[in-house]
């Protein structure tokens, strides 16, 4: 099963005020990549930056913190794939890639 991790937080970056939270954007790529993939497991999962967390996912959250990087920040195999306001046809691109290589 392939998964997209959204990393972000409660409050909304500040360039990013006018943006969707980055809750709400997992909830849109669920969406998007349900529709666009039904035959495949893709699981979307929002992980909050100043939750308590481990591993790889303590990790990235340290790095969006530390590199102020805009949130939502969308990963892929440990790969950024985007920040701030996430691009359907760069995840996409990101996903057929891996598709491809899997």
């Amino acid at each position: 099963m392939e998964e997209v991790l959204v990393y972000g937080a409660g409050e909304r970056c500040a360039s990013c005020v006018n943006l969707p939270s980055s809750e709400e954007t997992a909830e849109w790529l669920r969406a998007a990549l349900e529709r666009k993939y039904p035959e495949r497991k893709i699981a979307v999962r929002y992980i909050d930056i100043h939750s308590e967390l481990s591993g790889t996912e303590a990790a990235f959250a340290a790095k969006v913190i530390d590199e102020d990087l805009f949130y939502p920040v969308v990963v892929v195999r440990n790969e950024i794939v985007s920040e701030g306001n996430p691009k359907l046809k760069d995840l996409y691109a990101v996903l057929e890639d891996h598709s491809a290589t899997a």
